[in-house]
């Protein structure tokens, strides 16, 4: 390694460690986004009945229209080397997948996402992810580009959530900020093929988009190994789309499992999405 490269790393681990969120230091090529805009076509082709705000793990095959065939694909970008290596950057050499989701919000109608953590919602002991979030069309204020609250994972704690009255969003759960907080309100602003990872406790949402572009973004979940992600049967909702935690199949995609206790057998022949 370069002492330039060396420099890089650093200052990527500080940012990521004082704001939770950092910008890849590089795009991903425009062959790989057009060749993702093209899955994301048939994910939401394939899928009419199901909000385009909330096509959960696309690299699951999870019915007869996205078979493996069809998650393959995504199966390919989720285990993107380049990706990973930041991802190894932030959280270490021992990585699993957990999950991913397409968060697609049509121009004029697409939801908005209440302030949150997403480890409100996560089966994970200790909790500890480090989220993927790619630009598939460009993010901007106007379109309903993610918000976040920098510096807001210090605490390294989940802060309690109540039940959103914001009327139709995605998520049915909302963490109150204070005003003190809106000072650190940064817009996660990113143009087609760039990509943000943000840590596990940051707070965030999204405004609708009631503008005439859409905003599509396709998010990867990985944590370091040393976590567990428990099997409880749990069922979550989101936009009324169900899922069971307890039958997700999980990868091991670099190192050892240092927790000793990951099923990575459970899951990797079943269907786990539950249609409303």
């Amino acid at each position: 390694m370069t002492s330039k490269q060396n420099i890089v790393e650093n200052e990527l681990r500080k940012s990521y460690s004082q704001d939770g969120l950092i910008k890849a230091p590089f795009k991903l090529p425009e062959i790989v986004i057009e060749r993702m805009l093209e899955s994301l076509e048939k994910l939401l082709f394939d899928n009419p009945d199901i909000p385009p705000e909330s096509l959960i793990c696309p690299h699951i095959p999870y019915g007869v229209n996205h078979n493996h065939e069809a998650a393959k694909t995504w199966f390919e970008y989720v285990t993107n080397p380049e990706v990973l290596d930041l991802v190894e950057l932030l959280i270490g050499p021992n990585i699993v997948l957990w999950g991913s989701q397409v968060f697609c919000k049509p121009s004029s109608v697409g939801k908005g996402v209440p302030w949150h953590q997403d480890g409100h919602y996560w089966p994970i002991s200790p909790l500890a992810t480090c989220s993927v979030w790619i630009a598939l069309d460009s993010a901007n204020l106007e379109n309903g580009c993610m918000r976040y609250i920098r510096g807001s994972h210090h605490l390294n704690k989940v802060l309690p959530h109540t039940t959103s009255h914001l009327g139709d969003v995605v998520l049915s759960e909302e963490v109150s900020i204070k005003s003190k907080d809106t000072v650190h309100i940064k817009n996660n602003n990113l143009e087609r093929g760039e990509f943000s990872l943000h840590d596990v406790y940051l707070i965030h949402g999204s405004n609708p988009n009631k503008s005439k572009e859409r905003r599509a973004g396709f998010v990867i979940r990985y944590m370091p190994s040393s976590s567990m992600f428990k099997r409880e049967k749990v069922t979550k909702s989101q936009s009324g789309v169900k899922f069971d935690m307890s039958e997700r199949p999980i990868w091991l995609l670099r190192g050892v499992d240092q927790s000793g206790s990951n099923d990575y057998k459970v899951g990797h022949n079943k269907n786990y999405l539950i249609r409303r």
